[in-house]
């Protein structure tokens, strides 16, 4: 019940006296004292009625109301049977701190108040619990039906509770995706995965400008193999408006029935996930074997179908054909299988056709190419809020390849993607991306050409001076990489070497005199930095 109850048709003829302001305030209880400090005994939302004998003056009741107001009460009710009407700096102390002051008239009892607040209070708990009990058969209906957005939108309209499911990337799943802004989820997805990585027990609370939430955990399947502790950058999240800590046991175990209900539409999407991963891990054994285009085609095609086939109701999605992406990623500090449940639940959102394979810590991603730039950008802000998840030591770096427009060109992409991810390697940062702009022109030349004639290429210039720095520790190949790197110059190789100009000179002497080259010509020089560079 609400104070306001307290003075509507049929309840005690009470007078109200201050705060007419603040008479929507609920109320849990009543508590009956004289006593000059009853702040110990209170719990907060009680009506306190006084017959007013701890006031012997003006100061007592200031110091009386200041009590009250600390230890939570809603109202306080005066009866003035005992010392007459209540006094005005009573009256003046209640509205100072905004408490709701009841004169209770001399033949009305206190007995008669607090039957009347006991039968309300009931009432209200009687119906709040069958209320709960409706909810909890409708949820379970909802899920089965419409799925999270059914079940949200019925805690919203129902209850006035907005709730919603946000992926680690701050990506709304289902709810109100209106009432929150990007930088709303972005504060509440950082305190989440902050909170999770530390430990700490659920559900965290986070208050923004527009009042507190809590944040409930919706873990997904382990990967597998499953890590040695749970990391829940790939986890789901249940946003609450409000703090569950302060609600009543049954509505905190609405929010707990609430945030098991998207766990199992997780598990479910997952399920459905399974076809794509096995589609994705063969073809990357197809692209690392440089299989036949036409065999790497008819994996797209089945991809595009499985995507159509799980898709439901709606506008369906471009054909297999197309240009795609490819993208490498490698975790550092993280369990296997993480990297790749991380960007299928990333790009989840995005598109229906991402492929992502597992590589042990890393993935590979092969995904269709967007009508604009190569999103490399794009990515990292949307991987950014991760950065708050991956604990002390754990890193992810990603290179993204220029679009291939045809099956024949991913082999090439996934080798560049490579090359990309090498680059995102060398920066600082827990989130790194490179694209195939920050390629250097010859990078992208190597990536094109297939494995066998790379390998030949290599080996021809390279495999007796890495035999003899096996076999004499001469450090022939890392002297080889300081000169091209010097341009050439003796002395400055020398100098980074730190060694005498003639020990480089005949260093020098014997990579040409083992592979028949001359490192004094530019185009024995560019052979030598490609090979090095297919290293």
């Amino acid at each position: 019940m609400r104070v306001r109850d307290l003075l509507a048709p049929g309840a005690p003829r009470l007078r109200l006296l201050a705060a007419e302001e603040e008479l929507d305030r609920q109320v849990s209880g009543v508590m009956t004292t004289d006593l000059h400090d009853p702040g110990r005994y209170l719990h907060g939302g009680e009506l306190v009625l006084t017959g007013m004998l701890w006031r012997s003056g003006p100061a007592d009741s200031e110091r009386f109301v200041r009590t009250l107001a600390a230890g939570g009460a809603v109202a306080l009710a005066a009866g003035e049977a005992e010392v007459g009407p209540v006094p005005e700096d009573l009256v003046e102390a209640c509205r100072r701190h905004r408490m709701p002051l009841l004169a209770v008239p001399d033949d009305i009892a206190f007995g008669t108040v607090t039957e009347f607040v006991g039968r309300q209070v009931s009432a209200d708990r009687a119906s709040d619990l069958a209320a709960l009990v409706d909810r909890h058969r409708m949820l379970v209906s909802a899920a089965g039906g419409g799925g999270l957005d059914a079940v949200l939108d019925l805690l919203g309209g129902d209850l006035d509770l907005d709730c919603w499911v946000l992926a680690p990337t701050g990506a709304v799943i289902a709810g109100p995706a209106d009432r929150l802004t990007a930088e709303d989820r972005d504060q509440l997805v950082r305190a989440h995965l902050t909170a999770q990585s530390r430990c700490r027990r659920p559900p965290h609370r986070v208050r923004l400008a527009a009042g507190p939430y809590s944040l409930l955990p919706a873990p997904a399947a382990p990967p597998a193999p499953a890590p040695p502790v749970p990391v829940p950058l790939a986890d789901w999240m249940l946003v609450v408006a409000g703090d569950v800590t302060e609600w009543s046991a049954k509505r905190q175990q609405l929010a707990e029935n609430l945030a098991r209900l998207v766990a199992a539409e997780r598990h479910r999407r997952d399920e459905g996930r399974r076809l794509r991963r096995g589609l994705a891990d063969d073809l990357l054994a197809l692209l690392r074997r440089d299989a036949d285009p036409a065999e790497i085609g008819r994996t797209l095609d089945a991809s595009a179908a499985t995507a159509a086939r799980y898709r439901g109701p709606g506008p369906a999605g471009p054909p297999g054909e197309g240009a795609w992406l490819v993208a490498s990623a490698e975790g550092t500090g993280l369990p296997e299988g993480v990297v790749r449940a991380v960007l299928e639940e990333a790009l989840d959102g995005g598109t229906d056709r991402a492929l992502v394979a597992g590589a042990g810590t890393g993935a590979v991603v092969v995904m269709p190419a967007p009508d604009g730039p190569v999103p490399a950008e794009a990515l990292r802000e949307l991987l950014a809020p991760l950065e708050a998840g991956l604990g002390p030591e754990g890193r992810i770096t990603v290179g993204v390849s220029a679009p291939a427009r045809e099956a024949a060109g991913l082999r090439g992409a996934l080798e560049e993607a490579r090359h990309a991810r090498r680059i995102a390697d060398a920066r600082p940062g827990r989130v790194g991306v490179a694209g195939p702009e920050e390629l250097a022109s010859h990078v992208l030349l190597l990536a094109a050409v297939p494995d066998e004639v790379r390998r030949a290429f290599r080996g021809r210039l390279l495999d007796t001076v890495i035999a003899y720095d096996q076999e004499h520790q001469a450090e022939l190949v890392r002297t080889l990489e300081a000169f091209l790197r010097a341009d050439g110059s003796w002395t400055r190789c020398a100098a980074q070497l730190h060694v005498h100009v003639n020990t480089l000179r005949y260093r020098i002497g014997r990579i040409e005199e083992l592979t028949g080259r001359d490192l004094s010509r530019l185009e024995d020089r560019v052979d030598f930095y490609l090979a090095l560079a297919l290293g």
